[in-house]
């Protein structure tokens, strides 16, 4: 059975002292009899901040970037190395904001995940079409032009070690207020879960977790949940407030997936 993941990308959000609150919060609060696994992604700086509030709760830590590089003259840029030695289990390949904003390419986006994966971290690869791409009919050729080119070269057994996690986010819904229907959303992800079982096949594509991200919160977690192919959600901005995380968290709670 696939569990649900519920991550809170916190992006470019907190002072220190919001983000050491808003952890402190969510461990305080956390629902004891949760069946889901739940990731917080604050930025870099507050990351062993974060860890040290949440080291002895089911929650992981995750980042939102890194580097393909080991250790080196990379001024600004963080490694796989560094990213595990202070905790982090899961890490952000392709955000759309990475994509679309910072225009990071498939090649670098590739080099980033097989850097992560090779650490024993787990890549969260996010994938996505724009509005102008979902009008124009091109949704399933985007993203799977983007999953065929960031995976290119990943191996089944680190797929079968759960290393993997898809994160589908509709570009025109994240920090628009617009959701994808979950009719929407659940086309998507079995058409990815369609392309995963092309790529490694089918009995390793059912055990990867595949998330849903787009403007997702408390009020519309439950109906995207109990699509058969979404396997949890990947939050912006309800991440930042204790009790819309957590009610998303509860709403995954006893959900179970067929794998």
């Amino acid at each position: 059975m696939r569990k649900l993941l519920i991550a809170g990308n916190w992006k470019m959000n907190l002072t220190l002292a919001k983000s050491v609150d808003l952890a402190s919060g969510l461990k305080k609060n956390f629902p004891a009899d949760t069946s889901a696994q739940v990731a917080l992604i604050p930025t870099f700086v507050h990351l062993p901040a974060v860890h040290q509030i949440i080291q002895d709760t089911p929650m992981a830590l995750g980042a939102q970037d890194v580097y393909f590089e080991k250790p080196g003259a990379f001024t600004g840029e963080v490694s796989t190395e560094m990213l595990r030695e202070i905790g982090v289990q899961y890490v952000l390949v392709g955000h759309s904001e990475r994509r679309h904003i910072l225009g990071e390419a498939d090649p670098l986006l590739n080099k980033k995940l097989r850097a992560v994966i090779a650490e024993g971290l787990t890549a969260i690869l996010c994938v996505g079409e724009t509005l102008d791409q979902r009008k124009a009919g091109r949704t399933q050729a985007v993203v799977g032009e983007q999953l065929n080119n960031d995976l290119a070269q990943v191996s089944g057994e680190a797929i079968a070690a759960g290393h993997l996690v898809i994160a589908y986010e509709p570009v025109w819904a994240i920090g628009t207020g617009l959701t994808a229907t979950p009719t929407q959303a659940q086309e998507v992800h079995a058409f990815i879960r369609g392309q995963l079982s092309r790529l490694f096949g089918a009995a390793l594509a059912d055990q990867i977790q595949i998330q849903y991200g787009g403007s997702a919160k408390k009020a519309n977690a439950a109906e995207l949940l109990a699509q058969p192919d979404i396997d949890g959600l990947l939050v912006g901005g309800a991440s930042l407030i204790v009790e819309e995380f957590l009610g998303m968290v509860r709403a995954a709670t006893g959900v179970k997936k067929s794998a």
